[in-house]
């Protein structure tokens, strides 16, 4: 399992948020590489908003989730409790 994260901060400013959490943070993401990714561009603030996907190995969206505020985030510790969870429901259908 790997969590990566984005923000359209500077690397100053996503370092402070970044430098806790233990996995990757990249910064300065652009409109262009938000579209690229699915992400949610707010028009009316002009910035990104949370947009968070659970991919499969092979890259397909899996699950996803949209803010438009702090509330319906996902924590890490949850994404990865899901995502072994996932990983055991897939491990007892191939075993069946």
């Amino acid at each position: 399992m790997t969590i990566v994260a984005a923000s359209v901060d500077s690397l100053e400013d996503t370092s402070k948020v970044a430098d806790p959490l233990g996995f990757p943070v990249a910064y300065g993401v652009t409109r262009e590489q938000g579209d690229a990714i699915g992400a949610w561009w707010d028009e009316r603030r002009n910035h990104i908003q949370p947009s968070e996907f659970l991919l499969t190995k092979s890259g397909k969206v899996m699950m996803s989730t949209y803010s438009n505020s702090p509330i319906g985030r996902m924590d890490p510790a949850e994404a990865i409790t899901l995502m072994g969870y996932l990983n055991a429901q897939h491990a007892k259908k191939e075993a069946n």
